[in-house]
């Protein structure tokens, strides 16, 4: 099976939909989201509704920090993030909130654990940045033998962790379009990036396809019109910053 992984649309309806379509053009036969869904993005209705689609074919979604926020935003605005929620949940009717708010914070297919954030406590976000982390996310996993694939999001950049013969994790920046071997004798974590908002100063989107029968991981980056994406976050009123970021990859 060819599992397209995905994670942090953000809202980026533009992102979302040439992600989908490169990964159908590379085979992809299933699909998993790996949270925030929304936030930040001019268009959280449009990707709402199209994943909602998407599990309704079988596709895996998880939740996201900035899902649980819309879901139930602050009534306090202390930050640009509370006032986005808030803007994001006033665009979504009582089914697409619900729908977010039911999301689980795991998933589990097989060797495979899929989280937003941490396994070691996927309700407190953390972020998974360096070897520390990656070590606590995957030891978490110690009940359920049978993992040996962890995936995550959260952070927006794409990185692979492997237990290395010294049960030292290991850290490796993959190079796009280059599928990387990831035998299941030994513990993988891989963050896969983002979708709708990359962080690495390329503003091209980010996502993974893993082939489950050959084991091969690939990281891949989409052009689309991140241009259009920042305009409409214009448009919409939402903080110049988002859009600028979007320009940016930063």
């Amino acid at each position: 099976m060819k599992l397209a992984l995905l994670s942090d649309i953000h809202a980026n309806v533009h992102a979302m939909e040439a992600c989908l379509t490169h990964a159908k053009l590379q085979g992809a036969e299933q699909f998993a989201v790996l949270g925030d869904l929304v936030g930040y993005g001019a268009d959280p209705v449009a990707v709402v509704k199209r994943l909602q689609v998407l599990v309704a074919e079988g596709a895996w979604v998880i939740k996201g920090n900035h899902d649980a926020m819309v879901a139930a935003p602050p009534t306090d605005v202390k930050s640009v993030g509370d006032s986005t929620a808030q803007w994001t949940h006033a665009q979504l009717d009582v089914e697409q909130r619900s729908f977010l708010a039911q999301l689980p914070l795991t998933a589990q297919h097989g060797h495979m654990l899929m989280v937003h954030a941490s396994v070691d406590g996927p309700e407190l976000w953390r972020y998974v940045t360096d070897q520390r982390s990656a070590t606590a996310s995957l030891d978490a996993c110690a009940d359920k033998p049978e993992v040996r694939y962890v995936f995550g999001g959260h952070v927006h950049l794409q990185t692979l962790y492997y237990r290395g013969a010294k049960a030292d994790l290991m850290k490796f920046f993959p190079t796009p379009g280059v599928a990387v071997p990831v035998p299941k004798h030994r513990h993988w974590l891989a963050t896969i990036g983002s979708v709708g908002q990359p962080r690495d100063g390329n503003p091209q989107a980010m996502y993974a396809m893993f082939d489950t029968q050959k084991l091969l991981l690939t990281f891949h980056r989409v052009s689309y019109d991140y241009h259009a994406a920042a305009n409409a976050v214009r448009r919409a009123g939402l903080p110049a910053f988002f859009a600028d970021r979007l320009e940016t990859g930063r």
